[in-house]
């Protein structure tokens, strides 16, 4: 009997110790919304073992990118149900790192996956609406080194905004180029100068009233 007892409480002691490990594992966890570098052993980005690069909270999912070599996903978790998406510009040979994700939260939340390749930035976009995520069809492609999200036509949903090059190379010209992520082109501003002289430069935030017809529209 007394030996029945020593191995009860052995194992209650035990079992206070396993419990003790897990409750400080958890308060030494990262925060989710600046995951950085974090390997996931279930999926596999291109020829390795995906690492998260970082991650943003919206509303109650979290998004983050994860990357490999040759390949990236996107993964959404949390109170829409996990998705996971290809991440098209990392196949493409665009660099992700910790500033390629931008996310706005809006009934209908958009996050813009970008990256650059020399002078130009590659972009995807998600669209959370009504509890899904879904990718916009578009592929965008700033030529002038800027891909953004501003609600440039002021209907609760972000615009993506791109910056490009009025002629090729031969100038240094450029304009705001704005696309609707549920729909076709916002419009263009005029053309600058040089682009650290469009509106709101480094970040450009054009007015509505600024934007006219695209010349190729």
């Amino acid at each position: 009997m007394g030996g029945s007892r020593s191995v009860q409480v052995i194992a209650v002691v035990a079992a206070v110790v396993v419990v003790a490990g897990v409750v400080f594992a958890y308060f030494q966890r990262p925060n989710n919304t600046d995951s950085a570098q974090t390997t996931d052993t279930g999926l596999r980005c291109g020829t390795t073992v995906c690492q998260t690069i970082v991650g943003k909270s919206v509303g109650n999912d979290l998004v983050e990118l994860l990357g490999g070599t040759g390949g990236g996903r996107i993964r959404v978790t949390g109170e829409s149900g996990p998705f996971i998406f290809e991440m098209t510009i990392a196949e493409s040979g665009a660099k992700i790192n910790d500033d390629s994700l931008l996310c706005q939260e809006a009934p209908t939340s958009v996050c813009l996956v970008r990256g650059a390749d020399g002078d130009a930035v590659y972009g995807e976009v998600l669209i959370r609406k009504g509890g899904t995520w879904s990718r916009a069809q578009a592929a965008y492609l700033s030529s002038a080194g800027y891909l953004g999200l501003h609600d440039v036509n002021e209907d609760g949903t972000a615009d993506i905004v791109a910056v490009q090059r009025a002629c090729d190379g031969l100038c240094n010209d450029a304009f705001v180029q704005v696309f609707s992520a549920l729909g076709p082109d916002v419009g263009c501003t005029t053309s600058a100068p040089a682009r650290d002289q469009l509106p709101g430069w480094p970040a450009p935030a054009p007015k509505m009233s600024q934007i006219r017809p695209c010349a190729d529209s």
